[in-house]
């Protein structure tokens, strides 16, 4: 094998085009997928330079990589990315009060209870200076009215919407990609019934596994998956690298 053959199995390198427009820098993503050779390293190096913003995604948190990635870069160390799974066997019936809607149409209800407390987009203050507050509202929108997105939406006894989830299916995996509930509402037990509704559905279309990443700081959502049945299966490091 080759070592651009090698390279490409070790890194996975895409430019990100949609946070090029956002943020108005130019931005990629590198995802570390194996330990990387002096020589791998320096091949991927030259490729940083084309870029302003560039995510640097340590798979399963090599210790190689970050040695490399924090002696040669400075690059800083912005989020660990937990990534969990839950294998579906199936469930006898779905919670009441939370339906499933394909395409949905922009709803100001969902955008104004996606209000998330964690979030790397904030906490990098070159990002969050360019709007990284916004994100997770425009990752929405830029949903609605998708046919490959889905939500979930649970309502209270008036009809209003107390959360929703927000995923899709990748491969063979259902994959969760933002869920939250209504800071206003009491009652517990929310997210629980919007997860286990998804687990059904996906288990009805022919899905064997829910896939959902958080981050590591995220301690409510870290217990909340651990409580629906989900396992760990990575521990990713994300490095942010500016070239401002």
């Amino acid at each position: 094998m080759s070592f651009l053959e090698n390279l490409k199995n070790a890194v996975t390198f895409n430019e990100l085009n949609w946070d090029t427009e956002f943020f108005g820098v130019t931005c990629a993503k590198a995802i570390l997928n194996l330990p990387l050779t002096l020589y791998e390293w320096i091949e991927l190096k030259t490729r940083f330079k084309d870029y302003e913003f560039i995510s640097i995604i340590n798979k399963n948190s090599e210790p190689i990589n970050a040695q490399l990635i924090g002696k040669d870069t400075s690059a800083f160390f912005g989020d660990v990315n937990i990534q969990f799974e839950k294998k579906l066997v199936g469930i006898d019936e779905k919670p009441k009060n939370v339906t499933i809607h394909q395409a949905l149409e922009k709803n100001d209800q969902v955008i104004e209870i996606a209000d998330f407390q964690f979030s790397k987009f904030t906490e990098d203050p070159e990002l969050a200076k360019r709007g990284g507050n916004q994100v997770y509202q425009q990752w929405l929108i830029n949903s609605f009215g998708k046919a490959d997105k889905y939500y979930a939406l649970s309502s209270d006894k008036k009809g209003d919407i107390n959360g929703f989830l927000l995923f899709s299916y990748v491969d063979n995996s259902c994959v969760i990609e933002l869920i939250a509930v209504s800071r206003k509402e009491t009652q517990g037990g929310i997210g629980s019934a919007l997860f286990k509704v998804v687990e059904y559905e996906a288990h009805q279309k022919g899905f064997n596994v829910i896939k959902v990443g958080t981050q590591v700081r995220n301690l409510g959502a870290i217990n909340f998956y651990h409580k629906v049945g989900c396992k760990q299966v990575g521990c990713h490091q994300v490095y942010h690298l500016w070239n401002l």
